[in-house]
């Protein structure tokens, strides 16, 4: 099979060569140890034999973005403003750390009404100056092509960076007109923006940026995903039906599993990365959810720093789903510098003999 009759068929639950051959990369951190163990060259060796997948590189972002200024600096950190409006401090050894948010964007309806001229459906920006050449190409291809938007294909992701975490909760409560009016404008926009791409191009499946949960649950109660974001995820994934597309993915780190069933109401078919240490199961999800839930990621990322049984145990947790189909095993994130080069590479061919490479 090619790529994209593999990626459509494991999608669809019908019968498979073997399961697509996915994975999350390293830390830079992490490539620097593996190569102080002994990885030949300087890319991971083993992610060619990936199957290949492409993205259409349609952008959502601010148009035009904000000029990058650095604000201040010191012998720890440097403070800056970034393309996106946003005030942020970072530490120089900014791997280990997570960057502190000092301000953004917007702050009330005036700071959107002056912001939301950067997202114009009709800059022509939008698009790669080689469109047409890249849809001929992508036609005479056979791998999956998705339509993907970074951080700005979002509902609530999107007023998070426009406000912070918790100035989007704030005025969740506070002024939940301007949050409606926020996320009915980027509703139209997104349908705005893709039209094109879905009349033009072979996509295969739109992908959706959300990251709204934390260890233990939702960031927002399910009473206020169902207000404010489930009519608008359905208006976008009748679109895209319309438009041939029946794969709709999003992407949250987190317990999502209040927001799973608001999820699939809505439209959307599949979720990833399937954060286990918060407690997501896929085979459990599985089980609770047959064929109604597609799935991606779901292998935890802590097993592969402890030994090769550890690893056998995991995958073999994650068996039954691979199994049962509609579901592309993967890391839940991307791999961090506590794994030992031997340990990936043990966990890559035990991977692969999992899911069918080989045989």
């Amino acid at each position: 099979m090619t790529p994209r009759e593999r990626f459509r068929a494991t999608m669809s639950f019908q019968p498979v060569d073997r399961v697509p051959l996915w994975e999350w990369g390293p830390w830079a951190s992490t490539l620097r140890r593996w190569k102080s163990e002994g990885m030949p060259g300087d890319h991971v060796a083993q992610f060619a034999d990936c199957d290949p997948r492409l993205d259409c590189g349609v952008s959502f972002a601010m148009i035009p973005p904000f000029e990058r200024q650095e604000l201040s600096r010191d012998e720890r950190s440097v403070t800056y403003l970034n393309e996106k409006g946003q005030v942020v401090r970072e530490l120089h050894e900014r791997e280990t750390s997570m960057p502190e948010f000092v301000q953004f964007p917007v702050k009330d309806r005036a700071d959107w009404e002056v912001i939301r001229a950067r997202f114009d459906a009709s800059s022509p920006e939008r698009y790669p100056p080689d469109w047409a050449e890249r849809v001929v190409k992508w036609r005479e291809q056979s791998y999956p092509l998705s339509l993907s938007g970074d951080r700005y294909l979002s509902f609530f992701g999107g007023v998070r960076e426009l406000m912070g975490a918790e100035g989007a909760m704030v005025a969740l409560h506070d002024d939940p007109l301007l949050v409606h009016d926020i996320m009915e404008y980027f509703c139209e926009f997104f349908i705005g923006v893709m039209e094109r791409a879905l009349r033009e191009a072979p996509i295969d499946w739109i992908i959706m940026w959300e990251d709204m949960a934390y260890h233990t649950a939702s960031l927002i109660s399910p009473a206020m995903f169902r207000e404010f974001m489930l009519p608008r995820y359905a208006r976008v994934a009748e679109f895209a039906r319309r438009h041939g597309v029946e794969l709709i993915f999003v992407d949250s780190d987190g317990h999502v599993g209040e927001l799973i069933p608001l999820w699939l109401e809505a439209g959307v078919r599949g979720v990833y990365p399937m954060e286990v240490a918060a407690g997501m199961d896929v085979a459990a999800l599985r089980r609770e959810y047959g064929r109604e839930l597609l799935m991606s990621g779901g292998v935890d990322k802590r097993v592969l720093a402890a030994d090769r049984a550890a690893i056998d145990a995991e995958l073999e947790r994650i068996r039954p789903a691979v199994e049962a189909g509609g579901y592309i095993p993967t890391i839940d994130h991307s791999i961090p510098p506590d794994v030992p080069y031997d340990n990936f590479a043990y966990y890559w061919e035990q991977k692969k003999r999992l899911i069918g490479v080989g045989d």
